[in-house]
């Protein structure tokens, strides 16, 4: 057997704790609790330590108590702390779920960002439009609700407990049934989350777990070190220093061995397939620590496991785990560096800020997302040019219909995608073009030294890139503040508000954020942060 790793030193990882969720107080807001800027600098993972976060839930729980009306609070209402997440600069990011005569709300949510110290910065977020005056009694039944939501994927497998709830993510609220229904749409599996509507049986919204790409397989050199797990002659592909991150076959039970070697260095392996999906997630990983002050793919210190031998062209990402197929002549397994940076963005997008429905132009932003991670994690690892050098192309290296690249950050036209916002799209890969286009933007500019050129849809012919660690702690901290609906409206007046937050010296990065947007035809949003 070629070796193609050994056992790498196990580092222990800090891991931020959540706070036990508490109900919020009705105890008026301090008067001071008017926006501070962060007041150091300190290395982007540095979490804070057990008293801010206790702060920053009581600055939260303040918050939202003085601005209970902005937030359309009624008196059958309550907020609960569920979540609580740090990322660079030591931001806070409390998430509450919002319940209606105790009954959850869906689109509900409150998200409070707070700096380090635990005092409040930048705007509060929801995505709740309208006040809730909903009668909670249903005249559709769970069966019924259950037959509606099973019809809606062609192979079921299993189904959930419908659950009634308040769905809040549209601008008129309405009694659902939620039904999550798995199965299978053709090739492609489904976990698909159908809300039904409770007085009328119509389908209110829906949403997938399920996001797919595609890629191809590329080596990131021979040998390498990744990190399992193991002794003596038992050894195993887990990573225990990054909980939950394993990688194996279609059973999800992670390969195993008598020695600390794997792979063989071919495009046929599944065991080498394993090899580079291990190498990549643990380099997004430290990506996510070093880079952008996230502990973990969740943010709450935990990782999800990888699974190879997917018998298809596609690679995805099903809401709790990654699963990588091959490429169409099958030659090479799909777990490049970018390809498996891209799957586990999505779990990134999932485990930020509140869960949001899929459409179209949420949808593009979680693909968008998935490539702006895959090209974070390329420019961590840094690899020579006789590997996989960083870019900003998406699966370059295969030839999955003899077409090259799948994606073209820089120039999304280029693969028939819009570069700018209001385009027709055809779908969410295409739909990924203007915010891949923005990224590309921000970080490196209109004309980079050394990197492609990329042109404006609007505004100056030329902008000057921030790089792409700035960038990178930008679309992340936004990220942590999503609400449902997700748009590219409020991903601007997230990102602005998310620069301002973490570099409140100065104008520089948030006119960068904002001017990015401008190029590809995003404009000003309601509420946006000015600078100065």
């Amino acid at each position: 057997m070629n070796p193609k790793t050994k056992l790498g030193a196990v580092a222990v990882l800090a891991i931020t704790a959540l706070i036990t969720p508490t109900a919020v107080s009705a105890a008026s807001a301090p008067a001071d609790i008017a926006a501070r800027t962060v007041s150091a600098d300190p290395p982007p993972y540095s979490p804070p330590d057990a008293e801010a976060r206790n702060r920053a839930a009581t600055t939260a729980n303040a918050t939202i108590a003085m601005r209970s009306e902005a937030l359309l609070k009624g008196q059958n209402e309550k907020f609960t702390l569920t979540a609580s997440v740090s990322g660079a600069q030591g931001l806070q990011y409390l998430t509450y779920a919002r319940t209606y005569r105790g009954l959850p709300v869906y689109g509900g949510e409150v998200i409070v960002s707070t700096d380090r110290a635990g005092e409040l910065v930048g705007s509060v977020s929801s995505g709740q439009q309208s006040r809730i005056t909903v009668d909670v009694t249903s005249k559709v039944d769970a069966a019924a609700a259950t037959a509606t939501a099973r019809a809606q994927v062609p192979v079921v497998e299993s189904v959930s407990t419908p659950r009634l709830l308040v769905h809040a993510a549209t601008t008129t609220p309405r009694l659902a049934w939620e039904v999550v229904v798995t199965g299978t749409n053709g090739q492609t599996p489904s976990v698909l989350h159908v809300f039904v509507d409770a007085v009328d049986g119509s389908i209110v919204d829906s949403y997938d777990d399920v996001h797919a790409g595609t890629g191809n397989s590329y080596y990131n050199g021979n040998p390498v070190t990744i990190q399992t797990s193991g002794s003596g002659s038992s050894y195993s592909m887990t990573d225990t220093t990054r909980p939950g991150l394993r990688c194996g076959g279609q059973g999800g039970t992670a390969y195993t061995g008598t020695d600390d070697a794997w792979g063989t260095g071919s495009g046929t392996s599944l065991e080498t397939a394993c090899v580079d999906a291990l190498y990549a997630a643990q380099k997004e990983w430290d990506m996510l620590r070093n880079w952008l002050g996230r502990n973990g793919f969740n943010g709450s210190g935990g990782a999800f496991p990888a699974r190879v031998g997917l018998n298809d062209v596609n690679a995805y990402w099903n809401g709790s785990y990654t699963n990588f197929g091959h490429n169409q002549a099958n030659t090479r397994q799909a777990t490049p560096m970018d390809v498996v940076g891209h799957e586990y963005g999505h779990g990134i997008f999932q485990y930020s800020g509140a869960p949001v429905s899929n459409t179209l132009e949420a949808g593009s932003l979680n693909e968008s997302t998935g490539d702006i991670f895959g090209a974070l994690t390329e420019h961590y690892a840094n690899q020579p040019a006789a590997l996989d050098p960083p870019d900003y192309l998406v699966g370059e290296e295969v030839n999955l219909v003899g077409s090259g690249e799948i994606r073209n950050m820089y120039n999304p036209s280029a693969e028939g995608h819009p570069n700018c916002y209001g385009s027709p799209v055809s779908g969410v890969h295409a739909g990924a073009g203007p915010q891949n286009h923005w990224f590309y933007l921000l970080a490196e500019g209109t004309n980079p030294v050394g990197k492609p050129a990329s042109s404006v849809c609007s505004g100056p012919a030329t902008l000057t890139g921030i790089g792409i660690q700035k960038a990178g702690q930008i679309f992340q901290a936004g990220l942590n503040t999503k609400t449902a609906p997700w748009t590219h409206a409020k991903a601007r007046k997230a990102t602005v508000a998310a620069a301002k937050a973490l570099f409140p010296v100065g104008c520089v990065e948030v006119n960068a954020v904002k001017a990015a947007w401008s190029a590809v035809n995003v404009p000003l949003a309601s509420g946006e942060v000015t600078c100065p």
